[in-house]
C-alpha cells in the first residue's frame, strides 16, 4: 500500500484517544446499531442464506485458485470491447499511469466515483502533485473531502459526522471547491442533500474524465460493475468522454452468472436493501453511449504476496459491504481513523497488514485490534474466519517467520516488543510437553492462590491493564478427577 497515515500512532494508542470522545462514541454508536439491525431484518428474509453464503465462498476460492487464468482473460474481454488494461505492480505505479492516461486528454480535473483502491494508493495526492484536481462525488466521500478529514467507514466514510458537523462543513468549504452552499442552510438531511446535488451537478456536466473503481470484474465478458444507492457514481460513469477505473485483482469473478449471488448477498450486508437502487456495468466502448475511452488499471499492490499465505488468502474475498464493522465492539467503540488505514474494522485489521507488511509499529498492532468474539465471522456473506487470520497474523509478529514480499520469499523478524511474550509461549509449550512438571505447577498455583497479585507487573502490565487476571481455582482440574472419579473413565 502507499503508506499508513502521516503520524498515525500504534492502535492501542489511537484507539484510547478516539474511547476518550464521547461524540464520536455516541456518532458510531447510533449508525452502527441501525445498520446493524436493519441488516438482521434483510437477512432474514432469505431462507436460503447460508447456501449463498457458501455460494460465494467457493466462487471466490475458486477464483483466487485460478487468479492468473481469469486475469488474462479478463484482459482478452476488456479488449476485445475496445478497452485497454494497465498493469500495476504497486500503489506509485497506478498513480503513475493514472497521472499520464488523465495529462493525454489534456484536462487538469477528473470526477471521482467511490472507490476504496483509489484511496489505498492515495491518487488524489498523486493526481494533486501533478497539477490534478479530483473531485468525489460520492456523499460521504465528498464531506470526508471537504472536512479535509479521513475515511472512518468501507460503506460510510463519514459515520464519524453528525448533521451539524456536516453543515457546518458544507457551509465553510464548499465555496472552495465549487458552487458554495446555499444561505441559511439546515441540519435536516433533505436541506444537506440538495446543497450537495446542486453543488455536484455542476462538476458531472463539466467533467471530461472520470475515475472509479468496481465492485465486480467479468473475466467471461470484460464486464465491470458499480453498485451504490445515489446515481452519484452512474453520472461519472456515463457522461465524461474519458472512464479510467483502478480495480483490485481479486474483485475478479469467472462468469456472469456468477454476479446473481453477490448481487444478492452484497446490498443485504451493506445496506440492508433487497437489491441495489443503482447497479451499472460497462463493457469497453460503445458508439454513441458512454466513455469514448476505457481504461482499466489492474492493481495488485500486495495482494498476490496476500495470496501466497495459504490462510490469510481469505482475505481477499472481501466484497467490501462493511458488516464485519458494525457488529465489532472494537470498531464501534475506537472508530475508523485509529485503525491508520482506508480499511478499518475486522477485515481491515487483516488486510492492512498483508499488503502492507508488519513492519510498522502500527500495521504490527492490527492483528491485536480484536476481541476475538466471532461476530464478524458469523456476517461474513462470503464466510471469511477473520479471528482465524488475526490469529495467524499474532503468531507472524510475534514469531516471525517465512513470508511473500513483492513476489520474493523472505523471513520474517519478529516485531519489537514481544520478547515477553514469546518467553511465556515457550514457557508454556514446554509444561505442555511435560506433564509431570505441568502438573507440579499447577497444584503450586492452586495452594499459593491467595497470594496473586490482581495485576501483572512489567510487560504483563499492558495486558492487566484492561483485563482482570483469572481467579485459580482450589484444586487442579487433575486432582479434581482423581478425587472424584478414582482416576476411572466415566460410564
Amino acid at each position: 500500500m502507499s503508506g499508513t497515515y502521516v503520524g498515525m500512532p500504534a492502535f492501542p494508542e489511537a484507539a484510547r484517544d478516539a474511547v476518550g470522545n464521547r461524540t464520536l462514541r455516541g456518532n458510531l454508536r447510533h449508525a452502527t446499531h441501525t445498520i446493524r439491525a436493519k441488516r438482521a431484518g434483510a437477512v432474514a428474509e432469505l431462507a436460503d442464506w447460508a447456501q449463498l453464503r457458501e455460494a460465494g465462498r467457493r466462487i471466490k476460492d475458486h477464483t483466487l485458485r485460478h487468479l492468473d487464468r481469469y486475469l488474462e482473460q479478463l484482459e482478452a474481454s476488456v479488449t476485445a470491447a475496445g478497452g485497454t488494461v494497465h498493469w500495476a505492480a504497486d500503489a506509485e505505479e497506478a498513480n503513475r499511469i493514472v497521472a499520464r492516461l488523465v495529462k493525454e486528454t489534456g484536462e487538469s480535473e477528473v470526477v471521482k466515483v467511490k472507490s476504496m483502491a483509489t484511496q489505498e494508493i492515495g491518487l488524489n495526492e498523486a493526481l494533486e502533485a501533478e497539477g490534478i484536481r479530483a473531485y468525489e462525488t460520492d456523499l460521504a466521500e465528498l464531506i470526508v473531502q471537504l472536512g479535509h478529514d479521513r475515511p472512518s467507514h468501507i460503506l460510510v466514510p463519514a459515520i464519524h459526522r453528525n448533521r451539524g458537523e456536516i453543515r457546518d462543513i458544507f457551509t465553510h468549504e464548499m465555496g472552495s471547491w465549487g458552487r458554495p452552499a446555499p444561505e441559511g442552510l439546515t441540519d435536516r438531511p433533505a436541506d444537506l442533500a440538495e446543497a450537495a446535488r446542486v453543488h455536484l451537478r455542476e462538476k458531472f456536466l463539466r467533467a471530461k474524465v472520470g475515475v472509479s473503481g468496481a465492485n465486480f470484474m467479468v473475466a467471461e465478458t470484460g464486464t465491470l460493475v458499480v453498485v451504490e444507492s445515489e446515481g452519484n457514481a452512474r453520472m461519472c460513469l456515463t457522461l465524461p468522454e474519458t472512464l479510467i477505473s483502478v480495480v483490485g485483482i481479486e474483485k475478479i469473478v469467472p462468469t456472469w452468472r456468477d454476479l446473481e449471488v453477490f448481487l444478492q448477498t452484497l446490498p443485504r450486508s451493506s445496506t440492508a436493501e433487497r437489491m441495489n437502487p443503482y447497479t451499472s456495468t460497462w463493457t469497453g466502448t460503445t458508439d454513441g453511449d458512454g466513455p469514448r475511452t476505457f481504461h482499466l488499471v489492474l492493481l495488485d499492490n500486495g495482494r498476490t504476496d496476500a495470496l501466497a499465505d495459504q490462510v490469510g488468502r481469505q482475505a481477499l474475498r472481501c466484497i467490501r459491504c462493511s458488516a464485519c464493522l458494525n457488529v465489532c465492539p472494537v470498531y464501534e467503540r475506537a472508530g475508523g481513523h485509529a485503525y491508520g488505514s482506508v480499511y478499518p474494522g475486522p477485515i481491515g485489521a487483516i488486510l492492512t497488514p498483508q499488503l502492507r507488511g508488519t513492519a510498522s509499529e502500527i500495521d504490527a498492532s492490527l492483528p491485536y485490534a480484536s476481541s476475538l468474539c466471532g461476530a464478524c465471522y458469523e456476517v461474513c456473506p462470503v464466510a471469511i474466519d477473520i479471528p482465524e487470520v488475526l490469529v495467524h497474523l499474532r503468531e507472524r509478529v510475534v514469531q516471525g517467520g517465512p513470508a511473500v514480499r513483492r513476489g520474493n520469499k523472505v523471513v520474517l523478524r519478529p516485531a519489537k516488543g514481544h520478547a515477553a511474550e514469546r518467553a511465556a509461549m515457550r514457557a508454556a509449550g514446554w509444561a505442555f510437553t511435560h506433564p509431570g512438571a505441568l502438573r507440579a505447577g499447577q497444584r503450586l498455583a492452586s495452594r499459593s492462590r491467595r497470594l496473586h497479585p490482581r495485576t501483572l507487573p512489567g510487560p504483563g502490565r499492558a495486558w492487566t491493564g484492561s483485563r482482570d487476571l483469572p481467579v485459580v481455582p482450589a484444586e487442579p482440574f487433575r486432582d479434581w478427577w482423581q478425587r472424584t472419579r478414582g482416576g476411572e473413565d466415566a460410564k
